[in-house]
């Protein structure tokens, strides 16, 4: 398999989808990464934890419309080329 930039956005359109998906319930809570967690105090900067936890929340809030057209535009390119 060659290495591609079609093969590179392939990639990347999966780690999305991945991230999309984490259930803050279900698997981030139990380790340690929900919402509550990592709360600071006024004026202080977040932490690395609080800001990957905002960037998973608003990966799933803005990104669930494009991912599901990305994900019918790969497989439509995937079943015409193979």
């Amino acid at each position: 398999m060659a290495f591609t930039l079609y093969s590179l956005l392939q990639a990347s359109l999966l780690i999305v989808n991945a991230v999309a998906v984490l259930h803050e319930e279900r698997f981030l809570r139990q380790v340690g990464w929900g919402s509550d967690q990592g709360i600071g105090g006024f004026g202080e900067e977040p932490g690395i934890k609080a800001q990957l936890t905002n960037l998973i929340r608003s990966i799933r809030t803005v990104m669930r419309v494009p991912l599901i057209a990305l994900n019918s535009i790969t497989i439509v390119l995937l079943l015409l080329f193979g």
